[in-house]
């Protein structure tokens, strides 16, 4: 995101918890610089995003840095964080005077170099008139969901999409190797058809070479399912989501992306012999 800002022409400073990981990505980055404290990224800033792992990761950067937030910034709040948190950092910019929009993203790596990212954004009309420049670097579209944290309740419903269709997708291309049914066959059924997902398709790729470089990690998708169960009780469909992912987790695979829960598939393919 922060390349892709500096790319279209934005100043931009940049912050990380892990100062290495900033200062890398600053390096090959035109217009980002790394700075070493969250209050030197925020002060003087028109536009704030921030993108951490969890509401507890945002309240906690953010309890010093957000009095030093202009009085005229708006805070975008891109982190996928659930409603509840999403009202306490609500709470927490209203508080100290500060715009605040409710602003996570479908999308991950690739789409945030392109531009191409999905804003569900809930919150103020001039603040997001406000922010609407550096949105529209950075996303093909605004979805604005409401006044409130609706882009935080939207978000998990877009993540358990995702990560439901990515689960059956695995298990799909096991019911086609009991089946023996080429995976390349399965693709093109599908992709000629109104069936065809362009996210999942991708996904076999990933997972037929066994190759699951993040962009979506495992333990996230896991986290955001969490959070979902905190608001209502898992469906049987999402609790075994959430099962698969655990199980994925404690194979060695939380920071590896996605499309890693196909790696009990392969296992069981390479210990069968097929």
């Amino acid at each position: 995101m922060a390349a892709r800002l500096g790319e279209t022409g934005h100043a931009v400073r940049l912050w990380n918890r892990t100062p290495e990981r900033a200062l890398a990505a600053a390096a090959q980055a035109r217009g980002v610089t790394a700075v070493a404290t969250a209050t030197e990224a925020v002060s003087d800033a028109s536009v704030v995003i921030t993108v951490l792992r969890d509401g507890d990761a945002v309240a906690a950067v953010m309890a010093d840095a957000i009095a030093e937030v202009g009085k005229d910034a708006v805070w975008v709040q891109a982190s996928t964080v659930g409603p509840r948190s999403a009202r306490a950092l609500a709470a927490l910019a209203g508080d100290h005077g500060v715009a605040y929009l409710d602003a996570p993203v479908s999308g991950s790596t690739t789409p945030a170099h392109e531009g191409k990212l999905v804003w569900l954004v809930a919150g103020d009309d001039g603040a997001l008139d406000r922010a609407r420049p550096v949105l529209d670097a950075l996303g093909s579209a605004v979805l604005y969901a409401g006044t409130g944290v609706e882009g935080s309740s939207l978000k998990l419903a877009v993540n358990a999409w995702m990560t439901a269709a990515t689960v059956a997708m695995s298990d799909v291309l096991a019911l086609c190797d009991a089946l023996g049914i080429d995976h390349a066959t399965f693709v093109t059924a599908l992709e000629d058809g109104p069936l065809a997902m362009p996210y999942e398709l991708q996904k076999i790729t990933s997972m037929d070479a066994g190759s699951y470089s993040a962009g979506f990690a495992v333990q996230l998708a896991l986290k955001d399912i969490d959070l979902a169960a905190e608001l209502t009780a898992p469906s049987p469909l999402l609790q075994v989501v959430h099962d698969r992912l655990e199980r994925t987790v404690a194979a060695g695979h939380g920071n590896d992306d996605l499309a890693a829960v196909d790696y009990l598939r392969s296992e069981n393919a390479s210990a069968s012999g097929v």
